[in-house]
């Protein structure tokens, strides 16, 4: 119960002073990992919990879900039609030469690494998060165009990039347990497969019913943003008791959904952006208490230089690559390269790998 305690009166204190720090380059995420540091294992001693602990997958899976559903139902596919292009390079360009440079350092700088256990941590590190950025996104100076295709990228590669953490982490298990690769082979069908299956049958489903209904005056308001939030519940679960990967299933309900029931959608958001950024700050905080400040005393040059590279070369120069022939400056070409932070899904991500 103290970590419980612990987590209460970090989120009470940064209320107290949120307002004031809304104005400083100190962030939420920024104070609930030094506080994770502080009181954790490797600090403090205070908050006691180990990666295995069963709290600890439900916080993990629990937020990843929402996050990737409410990430989906944001996107409107019809509106993503019109103004593709930015995103559609970054994600079809530059995310994929992201991952092919961060294999390429990770293996240079970590002889112990395969290559598949180096594309794995490239690719938990590729995703960008926008919310890290908010001020930036957010500020009516921006081109619109530069805004939303941010804005897209940062929605839609949580979701592009779970398949790949599967698969990657499969192969890499594949290469250090006597199961062999058919076995994983069949395990990624399986994860692939019905995750996207129970996606797209629950999220039309779900979406269609409560469309209907609530166009007929038969759900109350509060209901319609709990009906939507028992769709991602119900699309993970049934990909998981199908042996199916849950993630995948909850982005892509999300898709399926927002597309077929958009007028739900908008009072959805405000709903989740509480429990969103409570479920958050906590990971954060969690992050910095059972995952980095154990190992803080391994940080070596090797570490230190791939997570530089990471938020720098890696992120930017496929950036380049991809919005060349754009029309776009040279100074907004960088702009986006460099407005690449890893954010909750990284961590997410690599709480899930462990």
């Amino acid at each position: 119960m103290g970590e419980v305690l612990i987590v209460a009166l970090s989120l009470y204190a940064f209320a107290m002073v949120s307002d004031r720090l809304s104005m400083s380059p100190i962030t939420a995420p920024m104070v609930f990992t030094t506080i994770g540091l502080i009181v954790g294992t490797g600090g403090l001693g205070w908050f006691d919990l180990d990666l295995e602990a069963v709290s600890v997958s439900i916080l993990v899976e629990a937020t990843l879900v929402l996050v990737l559903f409410t990430d989906a139902i944001r996107i409107d596919l019809r509106a993503l039609r019109h103004q593709a292009t930015f995103p559609a390079r970054l994600l079809a360009i530059g995310l994929p030469l992201a991952i092919v440079f961060g294999t390429i350092v990770a293996v240079l700088l970590f002889d112990e690494l395969t290559w598949p256990e180096a594309a794995l941590v490239a690719a938990v590190l590729a995703p960008t998060d926008a919310a890290l950025g908010q001020a930036v996104v957010s500020n009516q100076r921006l081109p619109v165009r530069i805004r939303q295709g941010l804005n897209a990228e940062s929605g839609l590669n949580d979701g592009i990039m779970v398949p790949v953490v599967t698969v990657l982490l499969a192969i890499a298990a594949a290469e250090t347990q006597s199961s062999g690769y058919d076995v994983w082979g069949e395990f990624i069908i399986r994860q692939v497969g019905f995750g996207l299956l129970s996606g797209v049958v629950i999220g039309l489903a779900g979406g269609w019913i409560l469309h209907r209904r609530a166009v007929a005056n038969h759900v109350e308001g509060i209901y319609r943003q709990l009906a939507t939030l028992a769709v991602a519940a119900a699309a993970f679960t049934t990909a998981e008791l199908l042996e199916g990967n849950g993630f995948i299933a909850a982005f892509v309900a999300g898709l399926a959904f927002g597309h077929i029931a958009r007028e739900q959608c908008e009072g959805i958001s405000d709903f989740t952006q509480d429990e969103s950024e409570l479920l958050a700050s906590t990971s954060f905080l969690l992050f910095g208490a059972v995952v980095a400040g154990p190992l803080i005393d391994q940080l070596d040059w090797q570490v230190a230089l791939y997570a530089v590279a990471s938020l720098t070369i890696i992120r930017m120069v496929p950036a380049l690559i991809g919005m060349t022939g754009s029309g776009t400056l040279l100074e907004t070409r960088l702009f986006v390269g460099w407005f690449g932070p890893r954010g909750l899904a990284s961590i997410l991500f690599a709480l899930f790998v462990l």
